[in-house]
Formats: structure tokens, C-alpha cells, sequence
């Protein structure tokens, strides 16, 4: 049984060859694959409909568009990502920025364009089911949690250069983040906003947007497997998407854009997201240090949810609280004490690269 496509949030012309990426069962394989180039893509006004919810995004950023196609491991199918590069071609610093459940990488455009006056290049690619990347060729599933941590592993490997490398994660992005620090053994620092582990106690009931869902609903998902896994429900009706933030317009924009929050994703990728847990575990975390940028005021996942993930990371990490920040931290002082610290850390990535360490 083939699975369904998802619809359609945009168009982007299929004129290349599949790639040779391949994935190991219930495992992340790290080893670069030899791909095709990618091809150019297309931006129009949709992809700046969260510009009018931060501080004015500087002009010029240099913003481009390209697809890439990425054929998921277990015959998950093929995809065209939608990839985004933002900033100077040559700045020091590569950075990786990885959006959540309800997002893409028209609402990480703001964070990236930010992000890029900082010294960095900013990668950010639209998640599977997500954004304006589509599914051009059918696989025996649909996507799953375990396709996006192997997509996010190969696109490292793919865009590697001598560079240092900082991976940024908002929201369900932070942990992928951490996914991909360790298992790849390529990134100088992860940066995240959120940092969850649904498979820890009690960490799926905090998440979900009423208690039944949590009593009712998620044993129920278990069952979410072969044609079961395909019907899609739409995220706002598990989550709490309208905490998403604390500005009702942004909230707003997010919940009725159908290529994020006000889009649906299959049963079956909800049942994975809840048995993956982290890629390796974090007490056997090998990866670089880990600082969580958490905002303060957050209605959707409260800090001490990332704190009991952060606690058990094994090495070096930090916490700094955003102050006056929602789950979706645009707003201000927060902002602008996320900008600071992501700063600050790539100024010690690129000092610890002319030492040598």
C-alpha cells in the first residue's frame, strides 16, 4: 500500500534526478551520500508573512532559494526539499536552523535574516510535510519523525565544508539539533530554544493541547501503523497551537498558514515523534556544548520540560531564559538576548578555530 501525498503548498518544478541517500532500519547512518546539485527555486510574498511580527528585517540579506532532492531511507519516497541559504556565501560561521511542528522556513526567515548579520550563512530547509517542500515520488509510508532527524543528518553531511558549523533549533527544531550534532561529529555548538523528549514521563501530556488527548488519544496512536498511518489530522487539534505565541496577530499568521500551523500532518508521523526519543541517548551525548535559549514566558512548553532534557545531556552545557519571550520568541528584550548569546557563541566557536582546539 502506497501512502498518500500530503497537499500541495506549493509548486516546484521536478526536473531532477533521484539521490542515492541511503538509511539504516531504526538507525541514522552519518555517511555523506554523493547527490545531485540542487536546482533553483522560487520566493514570493507568502514567504514573508512573519516579517511584519519582529523588528524590521535588515536590508540587504542576501536570500536564496534552491530544491534538492532527497529520497527517504525505508521506502519512505522521494522528496523535493525546499532549502534556503541566507547571508554572504563566504561568512565564517555555517549555521543550521531548524524549525519545529508548525513551522518552515518562511517563519524561520526572520530568525535567519537576523542570524546572518551576525557573520553567519544560514541553512534552513522545509521539514517533510511542511513549507514548500513536496513529495514527488510515492513511497510504502508516509513520513515519519525518524525521516526528518535522517533528512537534517545527510543535509549536514551534504553542505559540509571547513567551516565551523552551528546548528540552531527552534521549538521540536532544539532536539533535531541535538540529534544531528551527534550523530554527524560535524557541528561546533548547538543552539536551541526547546529541548524535548516525549518518550519521558510525562513529557506528551504536557505537550497536547487537553488532558483527554493525552488519556484518550495518544495510547490510541500506537495503532497508527501501515494504511493506518496515513490519514493526516490537522496539528492544532493535538497541540496547543494557539499558545504557539503571545502576540495574538503572530499567532494568528502561524495557525492560518497552511503550509505550517494551519496545515496536518498523518497519524503515523505523530505515533513516530512519540516513540523516537533523542537519536543517541543524552547521557551518551558526545556531541559539542549545548546551550538552551528558553523563553521565559512560554504557554506551550513550560522550561522545566527542556531543563529535565538539558540535566542529562552528558558535557558541557548552559541555560539563559528570554525574557518576555513566547514559545515562538520574537518579542522583545528577549530577542535582542537572543541575538547576544548566539553571538557570543559564535564568536568563541571561531576563537576556538584559530587556536586550533
Amino acid at each position: 500500500m502506497q501512502a498518500s501525498d500530503p497537499p500541495t503548498c506549493a509548486s516546484v518544478p521536478d526536473t531532477g534526478h533521484s539521490g542515492n541517500i541511503a538509511g539504516m532500519n531504526g538507525s541514522l547512518s552519518k555517511g555523506r551520500a554523493k547527490v545531485p546539485p540542487a536546482r533553483t527555486g522560487r520566493l514570493d510574498s507568502t514567504d514573508r508573512r512573519y516579517e511584519p511580527f519582529v523588528r524590521l528585517v535588515p536590508a540587504p540579506v542576501r536570500r536564496v532559494a534552491s530544491s534538492w532532492r532527497w529520497d527517504a531511507p525505508d521506502g519512505g519516497g522521494s522528496w523535493d526539499l525546499h532549502i534556503e541559504h541566507v547571508g554572504a556565501p563566504t561568512a565564517s560561521v555555517r549555521m543550521l536552523l531548524d524549525h519545529g511542528a508548525g513551522g518552515n522556513a518562511a517563519a524561520m526567515w526572520p530568525y535567519a535574516a537576523h542570524l546572518s548579520r551576525l557573520g553567519a550563512r544560514v541553512t534552513v530547509v522545509d521539514l517533510p510535510g511542511y513549507g514548500r517542500t513536496i513529495r514527488v515520488r510515492r513511497g510504502r509510508r508516509s513520513v515519519s519523525y525518524g525521516d526528518w532527524q535522517q533528512l537534517l543528518v545527510d543535509l549536514v553531511g551534504r553542505e559540509h565544508d571547513e567551516r565551523p558549523l552551528v546548528l540552531v533549533g527552534a521549538s521540536m527544531g532544539g532536539a533535531l539539533a541535538v540529534d544531528t550534532a551527534a550523530v554527524t561529529g560535524l557541528a561546533k555548538r548547538v543552539i536551541a530554544t526547546c529541548l524535548l523528549d516525549p518518550t519521558r514521563p510525562g513529557i506528551a501530556a504536557a505537550i497536547v493541547r487537553a488532558p483527554w488527548i493525552a488519556r484518550l488519544g495518544l495510547p490510541l496512536l500506537q495503532f497508527a501503523r501501515g494504511p493506518a498511518a496515513n490519514p493526516r489530522i490537522p496539528v492544532r487539534m493535538l497541540t496547543p497551537m494557539s499558545a504557539i505565541s503571545n502576540d495574538p496577530g503572530l499567532s494568528h499568521a502561524v495557525l492560518t498558514d497552511p503550509c505550517g500551523g494551519g496545515g496536518a500532518m498523518p497519524v503515523g508521523w505523530y505515533r513516530s515523534f512519540l516513540e523516537a526519543g533523542p537519536a543517541i541517548p543524552p547521557e551518551q551525548y558526545q556531541g559539542p556544548p549545548v546551550v538552551l535559549l528558553h523563553p521565559a514566558e512560554d504557554r506551550w512548553t513550560m522550561p522545566e520540560l527542556s531543563l529535565d532534557y538539558l540535566g542529562r545531556l552528558h558535557g558541557k552545557t548552559r541555560v539563559v531564559m528570554l525574557p518576555g519571550c513566547g514559545h515562538f520568541p520574537l518579542e522583545e528584550p528577549g530577542f535582542q538576548v537572543l541575538l547576544d548569546e548566539v553571538s557570543d557563541e559564535m564568536e568563541q566557536v571561531l576563537d576556538d578555530q584559530r587556536r586550533g582546539s
